[in-house]
């Protein structure tokens, strides 16, 4: 199976390097929709067969665009939703980033049993994104596509990849839709063909700020 991983646009949020992560979270800047409007044709070469999207809103409305226009139901899933960050909830300073992403990287090296503070932990985090690329394998569908969260991809990617480590996820920012291409399957393993971090559609127009599920952190 193929399987893209999309980060979604831009929100309010990702301006302000928040760790928004709570249920139903922010939409998508003006930019945000420009990128979601961008996806068709980025992806044009792409034979997709089934549209996923987290419980927040703003992968939805990033999704929107491509299932208009594959004329796909995103299918709607708790399980590639972003790393709760519990008690870092709504924080933006520096050490809430460093010690949510050091939790998410742990988590990738193995040590699955370290719990978010106030949140989940690795076991809890990786199975369920497991649990909805099982779902879409055993469909029995070719290309898949899964609009879903920043920290979120990179961890899981970082975990279930043959060709990733945890040094190159951290060290590779994922831009608002940027995108992961793997090929594989839940019992034979997965390996990473693209990394592309920058976004598939607009940029913005000044440096923008880094947030801390999509920007480079050092390694655990």
């Amino acid at each position: 199976m193929r399987l893209l991983l999309i980060r979604h646009g831009q929100t309010p949020s990702n301006l302000k390097h928040l760790l928004d992560t709570a249920e139903p979270g922010p939409g998508l800047t003006s930019l945000g929709q420009e990128q979601a409007a961008a996806l068709p044709d980025a992806l044009a070469s792409e034979r997709i067969d089934a549209l996923y999207a987290s419980t927040l809103v703003r992968t939805q409305l990033t999704a929107a665009p491509l299932a208009a226009a594959t004329g796909l139901e995103v299918r709607v899933r708790a399980g590639v939703r972003e790393l709760a960050a519990g008690d870092l909830e709504m924080r933006g300073d520096d050490e809430a980033a460093r010690r949510y992403m050091h939790t998410a990287f742990a988590w990738s090296a193995g040590d699955v049993g370290l719990r978010m503070p106030g949140g989940e932990n690795g076991v809890e985090a990786l199975g369920r994104f497991d649990a909805v690329v099982a779902e879409a394998h055993e469909d029995g569908v070719e290309t898949v596509a899964v609009v879903s969260h920043g920290a979120a991809i990179r961890m899981w990617v970082a975990a279930r990849a043959d060709n990733v480590d945890v040094a190159y996820a951290a060290q590779h920012p994922l831009a608002n839709t940027g995108i992961v291409i793997l090929t594989g399957s839940p019992d034979q393993g997965w390996r990473a063909l693209l990394w592309e971090g920058t976004s598939l559609g607009p940029l913005p127009h000044t440096p923008d700020p880094d947030d801390p599920t999509g920007s480079a952190l050092s390694t655990p």
